[in-house]
């Protein structure tokens, strides 16, 4: 067996470290015309993005995306990016686009910082949506400054990290998010819940506040310190949540938390069955989309 602190320091270096995959996918493959666009997140780190326009159409979905992935998904089939246990299959959220605009809804997706032709921030870290919030708002401002887009309805589309810096953006610029009519959170999470599984596979689930540890001196933020679940009580807006329940490496205990933190009334949890693969839940409005755009057909209008 490897040195379990060499294992902890490994763990937590994974879970602290961003990841550049390529992008292999664009929407005009998928018959949708579309223009590459930069903007600045709210600290000035440069994202690169795309806006996809649904002419005649005055409303507007703001997507973005989990680690280790970016606006196109992640090239999981493919050897150098099959490193997370059981996720092997490709994740294209080319489709999930598709249905939107063919629904009668703008797009604008967008890399994160450190993520596909992003620019570089913070040292290269990943923290889990603390500074990633940035890149949420950074979005907000440019959707805002856009002639085309400025009174158009917003909804947005974010993904495990990218709904975990939603939820502090939520908390932490208010004022951006006073006309978003609704969020569609898939798969956020919690620090701890994956490093709780991950330490369980590795036979080393006492090594908790040793990973803990390593992840404050990688990151200075502590594993709950990145937790969604106090910012979660923040969010104002229609939220529908989704998650495959019997996700290898989360808990559904966690899932279950950031839902119930959500003060507002109309909100909806939806537990995909049937998979242990995190990467199922990623995939799975592409394949069934009808949720999805019912969810932003009630609220953004």
């Amino acid at each position: 067996m490897a040195d379990v602190s060499e294992m902890v320091k490994g763990l937590a270096k994974g879970l602290s470290s961003p990841v550049r995959a390529p992008i292999l996918h664009t929407p005009d493959e998928y018959g949708m015309a579309y223009e590459d666009v930069t903007f600045p997140s709210l600290d000035g780190t440069p994202l690169e993005a795309w806006w996809i326009p649904c002419p005649g159409s005055d409303k507007l979905i703001i997507a973005n995306h989990p680690m280790p992935m970016n606006r196109y998904g992640f090239p999981s089939h493919l050897p150098p990016w099959q490193f997370v246990p059981g996720n092997t299959i490709e994740v294209n959220y080319m489709r999930e686009y598709q249905h939107l605009h063919e629904a009668g809804y703008n797009v604008l997706t967008y890399d994160a910082r450190n993520h596909g032709q992003s620019g570089d921030a913070n040292g290269f870290i990943f923290t889990w949506g603390q500074f990633e919030s940035r890149d949420v708002a950074g979005s907000l401002r440019y959707a805002r400054s856009r002639p085309d887009a400025a009174t158009m309805k917003v909804g947005l589309l974010s993904r495990c990290m990218g709904a975990n810096a939603t939820f502090m953006a939520m908390t932490r610029h208010p004022e951006l998010f006073a006309d978003v009519h609704a969020l569609v959170a898939i798969q956020p999470i919690s620090m701890r819940a994956m490093v709780e599984r991950n330490l369980e596979a590795m036979g080393i689930a006492d090594q908790f506040e040793a990973v803990d540890r390593e992840v404050e001196l990688n990151l200075s933020f502590t594993i709950d310190e990145v937790s969604p679940i106090e910012y979660a009580k923040n969010c104002q807006v229609p939220t529908f949540i989704t998650q495959v329940h019997d996700d290898a490496l989360t808990k559904p205990s966690d899932v279950q938390a950031i839902f119930n933190a959500v003060p507002v009334g109309d909100k909806k949890l939806f537990w995909i069955e049937g998979s242990t693969r995190r990467w199922d839940g990623y995939n799975y409005f592409s394949e069934h989309p009808e949720q999805l755009v019912e969810w932003f057909d009630k609220h953004v209008n």
